[in-house]
């Protein structure tokens, strides 16, 4: 199979490719990426005044499955990605049951390369059961091809144990992508401790949740020498502490979700069970450090946490609701919208956060590239369509999102995994 998409911006941080080209994909690979490419090939494909982009790889999501279906599946999930843009994910283990050993690592891995859509990075547990206690089957996880672990959705509590895991990790070239929340401290809070938590008469979450296990895990990382991913930053606290052990050396990177850079408390102008969230909308102030933190390089990562849940779930107080946003359909036009389109970052920074760190952090050297050998994994994105978001149009089970009829700018046109166009024009292709 043959494809050449014509006419498109490309826009590469490997090459540092900047400008119009056409791209000839072959089989699973680019071939050729040049001005005014002629061959015979099985599908044209016109990217006039759009940007053709390495697929985003999104290091932060759940899928849900197995156990939780009636949330998401690896089908539906696969799905959600390819709308936008998302050609590899790395799923979160908090699944029913755990995935903490290398059986239940390859029972999805294989089931994802027939179920879905986009490439599926199955994750595991740093304890088994997620219940903080004992140390899952690293060493077995590893052997069975998992890049990372993490215990995402609480963290390990207990320090030693967690610093086994990470000595682990490091022997077992594994990253860990680490939840940052001292669930002692949390008493209940359903959003941030500030004036609007009073307002609406909720019980707050402070900075310093996060900002405790922050510290203590890039603490643990620069002793053990392993991998940390800070995931979901949300407080100037958290960039702050990431921008110097950065300075100090120790092998730590972060990611920022669309619903933090752009959201504050605020916002929640009602008890409202889509804007809970963990962690929750911070303030200002917290903003505008973790767009600074983009800005500058010191966090590497945009990634949406993509956490569905049933209407049932969310569609109540936030006293009650589950914690939870869904973000792989919205990310890619909010980034665009709210950062690139003002000016804060640039579109080749937009694919540096989206596509390029993550596969570096993975080590995928295949993926985040638009250049010749590289699996054509790639995105075409229009930035001039402008529309307002709709829940009702997503392929995710989920339909959680605080973002419902936000106007924005820049639609996912069409996606293609290994070669293959598995997303165009609004449709999922069979």
């Amino acid at each position: 199979m043959k494809v050449l998409i014509q006419n498109g911006h490309v826009l590469d941080p490997v090459t540092s490719r900047n400008g119009v080209y056409d791209v000839l994909v072959e089989d699973d690979k680019i071939v050729k990426v040049e001005k005014g490419i002629t061959a015979e090939v099985d599908k044209v494909i016109d990217a006039e005044g759009c940007y053709v982009m390495p697929g985003f790889v999104d290091l932060h999501v759940h899928f849900r499955d197995p156990g939780l279906e009636y949330k998401e599946t690896l089908k539906t999930g696969g799905e959600a990605a390819v709308h936008g843009g998302v050609t590899t994910v790395c799923a979160m283990p908090n699944t029913k049951p755990v995935i903490d050993n290398g059986v239940k690592i390859s029972e999805v891995q294989n089931r994802a390369k027939k179920e879905s859509k986009t490439n599926v990075l199955q994750l595991g547990s740093v304890t088994i059961g997620q219940m903080g206690e004992d140390l899952a089957d690293i060493k077995g996880m590893a052997r069975e091809g998992c890049v990372g672990i993490s215990e995402d959705g609480k963290s390990v509590m207990n320090a030693s144990l967690y610093r086994k895991g990470m000595r682990a990790a490091k022997e077992a070239g594994m990253i860990v992508f680490a939840h940052c929340e001292d669930i002692t401290m949390v008493e209940g809070g359903v959003m941030n401790a500030d004036a609007r938590a009073e307002e609406l008469g909720l019980k707050g979450i402070t900075n310093a949740v996060e900002d405790v296990i922050v510290a203590r895990d890039i603490l643990l990382a620069k002793e053990t020498g392993v991998q940390l991913h800070l995931c979901h930053c949300s407080t100037a606290d958290s960039v702050k502490m990431l921008r110097e052990a950065k300075k100090d050396g120790i092998h730590v990177t972060g990611e920022v979700c669309p619903h933090h850079f752009i959201l504050t408390s605020d916002d929640i102008i009602s008890d409202d069970g889509n804007f809970k969230m963990n962690p929750p909308l911070r303030t200002q102030a917290d903003v505008d450090a973790l767009i600074e933190g983009l800005k500058d390089g010191t966090m590497d990562v945009i990634a949406t946490d993509h956490a569905p849940h049933a209407a049932a779930e969310k569609n109540r107080s936030m006293k009650l609701a589950s914690f939870g946003i869904v973000g792989l359909e919205t990310s890619a036009a909010l980034t665009y919208t709210e950062l690139v389109d003002k000016g804060i970052l640039t579109p080749m920074q937009m694919v540096e956060k989206m596509s390029t760190n993550p596969a570096k952090i993975l080590g995928l050297t295949d993926k985040g590239s638009v250049s010749e050998g590289k699996t054509a994994d790639l995105v075409i994105f229009d930035p001039r369509k402008e529309y307002e978001i709709d829940k009702n149009t997503f392929f995710s089970k989920g339909k959680n999102t605080p973002f419902h009829g936000w106007k924005v700018k820049g639609e996912v046109a069409c996606t293609m995994v290994g070669g293959k166009v598995v997303y165009e024009g609004g449709q999922i292709i069979d």
